[in-house]
């Protein structure tokens, strides 16, 4: 009997084994059939993940308002509690998108026009502050280096218009004929959007249930053992995912809100395009802050030097209150990894993922090296070491040793 449970295990390990062989084959040097399979999947699949991401990141919300209306309304049922908590919850979120769109819709295209018309104005003023420069400056005092540079300029600047002509143009237009011509793509997303928002009101009504059929599953599956420890790996990327994710988004929403209306009040060129830019940007760990600053410095040293060295201030202090106490209120420790390690995280989500992959590579590596040092501390426990042995001086050799 034993020896038939071994050649089980053996044939099942083969099968599964060369059935991976044959997938990664597949993937990277044949047909790429079970990609196509997955884009086919994740298409078919999108409402639902919208549901998930609209229920993971609505959860605490929902939470937050069934404990004041508990509390309000002790005798009310728990299930109207959930609904009650539910719909104001989407109300506050529809009403925060509306009040956001409703105000800065109209501004972001107003200085996008702006910016449009005044474009040729601003290569003039690069190109004189180019050719002063190349006049002004010793080693630029050869009239073939200056001419060199100035034809440079102008090959980039013809470069660029060639590129806003040829491809921003023909995409825009493609876009537009989308949104008023080609109105199915349109509906398939808004419809897709609907869906996965019904998804995540029933997930959220739902919650606790499927937490405890999730677990009675998983507990049907796994041993004892296993199903504890798969419980507190869940937990613990719970609390990684949510600590970064929710906080990260929370802060850079307040960081854009507050770019938004400290740049009115100091009156910046294209305000709404600096801080949507800053807002988006700042989701990036460590890098995010320098790439919404340094564009947005640049186009208004375009209109104006002075104020571009009072926004260069005011980024400073402003990224100085996010790192310093808005960002430490909001994400406390939730990753647990140094700065080089997110640094880490960064590039190589980048690489893979994109601005996506730079957001989300964070969280990622804070579980694969919590699982990394849960690995490590169980291996160092069963062999009995700890850190005082392990890290001990070396003990110097002995008469007898030396003379060996």
């Amino acid at each position: 009997m034993k020896q038939n449970k071994t050649y089980l295990h053996l044939g099942v390990t083969l099968i599964v084994s060369a059935c991976a062989v044959l997938m990664f084959y597949d993937t990277f040097f044949q047909s790429r059939v079970l990609l196509d399979f997955f884009d086919k999947l994740m298409s078919v699949l999108s409402p639902v993940i919208y549901g998930l991401v609209f229920a993971y990141l609505l959860a605490p919300i929902v939470d937050f308002f069934d404990r004041y209306i508990q509390k309000g309304l002790p005798k009310v049922k728990s299930s109207l509690v959930r609904g009650l908590s539910i719909l104001v919850t989407w109300i506050c979120v529809i009403a925060l998108i509306y009040l956001m769109f409703s105000i800065l819709i109209p501004e972001l295209v107003d200085s996008t026009k702006t910016l449009a018309d005044n474009f040729e104005s601003y290569y003039k003023t690069v190109y004189n502050w180019v050719n002063s420069l190349v006049e002004n400056q010793t080693i630029f005092s050869d009239d073939i280096y200056s001419d060199q540079l100035l034809s440079a300029l102008n090959g980039y600047y013809d470069k660029l218009v060639k590129w806003v002509t040829d491809t921003v143009i023909p995409q825009a237009q493609v876009a537009i004929v989308a949104v008023t011509g080609g109105i199915w793509s349109v509906v398939i997303f808004l419809k897709n959007l609907l869906i996965g928002m019904m998804i995540s009101v029933y997930l959220l009504a739902r919650k606790e249930s499927f937490a405890k059929q999730s677990k009675k599953i998983l507990y049907a599956i796994l041993p004892e053992t296993p199903y504890r420890r798969t419980l507190r790996a869940v937990a613990e990327a719970d609390r990684i995912f949510s600590g970064f994710v929710r906080g990260k988004l929370l802060d850079s929403l307040i960081i854009g809100i507050l770019c938004f209306i400290c740049c009115s009040i100091l009156k910046f060129p294209y305000t709404p395009i600096i801080s949507v830019f800053v807002g988006v940007t700042n989701i990036i760990p460590i890098f995010g802050p320098f790439l919404g600053a340094i564009p947005s410095a640049f186009l208004i040293l375009l209109v104006s030097p002075k104020q571009c060295l009072y926004f260069i201030l005011f980024i400073i202090a402003l990224q100085q209150f996010d790192g310093n106490i808005l960002g430490p209120k909001i994400l406390g420790k939730s990753t647990g990894i140094s700065s080089f390690w997110v640094i880490v995280a960064i590039v190589v989500g980048g690489g893979f993922g994109g601005v996506l992959g730079m957001f989300l590579g964070v969280p990622i590596f804070a579980c694969i090296s919590s699982l990394v040092n849960w690995f490590t501390n169980r291996s160092l426990t069963k062999k009995g070491v700890t850190d005082d042995a392990m890290f001990a001086p070396a003990p110097l050799a002995s008469p007898d040793e030396k003379k060996d």
